[in-house]
């Protein structure tokens, strides 16, 4: 029997449908209006279609943006300068840099200089802090859109055993403390993890972040495991495929989600629902 396929843009859309009405609630009742800045350096064209998507998105749900395209020229004490100004703009509750950022401007001092109370990545190391010791407030948006769309699947996680394939900042790390804060148990695999099938194929949960076209084979998993692929790799054709082989996986998982259309839509809907969270936090209206 083959595997539901668990439709990200689907459950994204439901998220972004329940943020419009958030947002006109917090216009109405609190005169609230949700901010998101978005700093892009350069011309990279897929950080171009990126932006665009969540500019898109932001109108979508009433989130204000404020688009801040700079030349590749521009040197790293005026990104720091630009960050230090939206830091300090009410109007803003959430930043965003598009990365990657031209050489000669190191990426950490610029994510690190983002107020951690308008994080809307989740990647200052304040928020990735009190993701650790339980007690999130801004979540890094892809890992957090995992845990959604295994809620929406409803999958229990609570004493499942889940691997996370991958340790990446931006997702593998994360998603593993996320995994463990909903009670499974969790192991980490890496470039260095030997028999990498054998602990795959343990898993009730497999979550793929490692970057690698296809490298998940479906003969590892476990029958009826759910596999969750965060990976999105262009071939030499030009189709997008993930770091599961999809075609044999979907005989052996129980749900798994496509690439495209898994968990690329939620991460921006993540975003949304920071910037949201951000806005809302600032007001007093959540701790």
């Amino acid at each position: 029997m083959a595997a539901h396929i668990i439709d990200g843009k689907a459950v994204a859309q439901n998220i972004r449908t329940s943020l419009k009405a958030e947002v006109a609630l917090l216009k109405e009742n609190h005169n609230i209006h949700p901010g998101l800045a978005v700093i892009q350096v350069g011309e990279d064209p897929a950080s171009k279609v990126y932006v665009r998507n969540k500019r898109r998105a932001c109108e979508e749900v009433g989130v204000a943006s404020f688009a801040h395209d700079l030349p590749a020229t521009t040197s790293e004490a005026q990104l720091l300068e630009l960050i230090q100004s939206l830091n300090q703009d009410d109007a803003v509750h959430g930043i965003l840099v598009q990365l990657p950022l031209p050489k000669g401007i190191e990426e950490k001092k610029v994510l690190d200089l983002i107020s951690p109370n308008k994080d809307a990545d989740g990647f200052h190391p304040y928020n990735m802090g009190r993701l650790v010791i339980g007690s999130p407030t801004f979540q890094p948006c892809t890992p957090w859109g995992v845990m959604e769309l295994l809620h929406h699947s409803g999958v229990q996680l609570a004493g499942k055993k889940a691997v996370v394939v991958g340790r990446s900042n931006i997702v593998g790390k994360p998603v593993a403390f996320m995994l463990l804060a909903a009670h499974a148990t969790v192991t980490i695999c890496h470039s260095r993890t030997p028999d990498l099938a054998e602990v795959i194929g343990q898993a009730d949960i497999v979550i793929a972040a490692v970057g690698k076209a296809k490298m998940v084979k479906g003969e590892w998993l476990k029958e009826g495991a759910v596999v969750i692929d965060v990976g999105i790799n262009r071939l030499e054709d030009g189709t997008l495929c993930g770091d599961v082989d999809f075609a044999s996986a979907l005989t052996r998982a129980s749900a798994i989600t496509p690439v495209p259309g898994g968990v690329g839509p939620m991460t921006i809907a993540m975003l949304l629902k920071n910037t949201v969270e951000g806005a809302k936090r600032r007001h007093h209206l959540i701790p």
